[in-house]
């Protein structure tokens, strides 16, 4: 199951690959790269490092290094992004919050989610 972004991703994984087949001074642009598809990928992990045509172990270490470098902050992590719900003026709500006893509270703009969280910290 090959997508064709990891075909690039395959590719451009080759250029830092040996003779021997080792994979050395992976760029971070590449690895965050790869995190951002293994994050999105819907099969299977084997699926997916056989996509890439890596081992188990050479994409265990591949992936650990991105996560490092997300953590300490190599590189930015995307920006939140609001999603605007259609008609969401008619009785129609964008976010649910499952909250205490069980109870759902029900928001149809981020504004008010943020105020009620705002007001409930206190």
């Amino acid at each position: 199951m090959e997508r064709p972004d990891n075909a690039i991703l395959k590719k451009r994984l080759s250029t830092f690959r040996t003779a021997k087949g080792l994979l050395t001074n992976v760029s971070d642009e590449l690895l965050v790269d790869i995190l951002r598809a293994w994050e999105t990928w819907p099969g299977t992990s084997k699926e997916f490092y056989q996509s890439l045509g890596t081992s188990k172990t050479q994409m265990a270490v591949l992936m650990g290094k991105a996560k490092k470098a997300r953590r300490e902050g190599h590189y930015p992590v995307e920006e939140f992004k609001e999603i605007q719900v259609a008609g969401g003026g008619n009785g129609s709500y964008g976010m649910e919050v499952l909250w205490e006893g069980g109870r759902v509270v029900r928001f149809s703009k981020v504004d008010t989610l943020v105020e009620f969280l705002q007001k409930a910290k206190t």
